[in-house]
């Protein structure tokens, strides 16, 4: 079996919060949409600047769409850190991870806000992020990101392009897409833009959401 530290910390997050009260509909909705399969696709033709023991912080993980789709495709042993600011939603990611048997990942579960990361500067080589700075502050969010990754290390962010899958999609989850150009322009401000990726239409993710790697100067 996979030796796993999973521990999960709490911060000032609120039980109770929205976040908690959405994260079985969050679940079940990613588990159906085809979204789990089209990054494992993304993940074999592009795979993510990955060495062994390199550090990784899933921000923002939800119930673990997206630590289980590196736990899948990530061949030599990494850290993984997974936070969200929802409790519910990281005890979900936990348990989905501890039923993962064939890895031999270490994954440690954080709650806590994506502001204010509970993090040193400098303490990860590569930030996955997926559909997470929609519910913040673009710039601060990727300040914030941007303090806690390496020199020369990475950042893959998922965002949600504006579309009308994404505007019901907001109404559902409370979040709000940023124009592409605005989440370009905040971007370079600490990274340069490695590759910019558009999911093919007809992929369930592709609806939604592209893929920018990028990385730290």
């Amino acid at each position: 079996m996979a030796e796993y530290a999973l521990t999960a910390t709490s911060t000032e997050a609120p039980a109770g919060t929205f976040y908690d009260r959405i994260a079985g509909l969050y679940d079940l909705t990613f588990k159906v949409n085809g979204y789990g399969r089209s990054l494992d696709q993304y993940f074999r033709d592009h795979p993510p600047p990955i060495f062994p023991r390199a550090r990784i912080l899933d921000a923002g993980c939800g119930t673990g769409l997206l630590t289980l789709a590196l736990l899948r495709n990530v061949s030599v042993p990494v850290t993984i850190a997974a936070l969200d600011l929802s409790g519910s939603s990281v005890a979900k990611a936990k348990k989905a991870v501890t039923e993962v048997h064939d890895v031999s990942q270490k994954v440690s579960f954080t709650q806590g806000n994506v502001l204010s990361l509970p993090f040193a500067d400098a303490s990860f080589d590569l930030i996955v992020t997926s559909g997470m700075l929609e519910y913040l502050p673009l710039e601060a969010g990727l300040d914030e990101l941007a303090r806690v990754i390496a020199p020369q290390g990475h950042l893959l962010n998922l965002p949600i392009r504006p579309s009308l899958a994404s505007t019901v999609l907001g109404l559902m989850f409370r979040f709000k897409a940023h124009p592409p150009a605005e989440v370009d322009e905040k971007t370079r401000r600490h990274f340069r833009v490695v590759n910019h990726y558009r999911f093919p239409p007809l992929q369930a993710i592709g609806w939604t959401k592209t893929a920018v790697l990028a990385q730290k100067f």
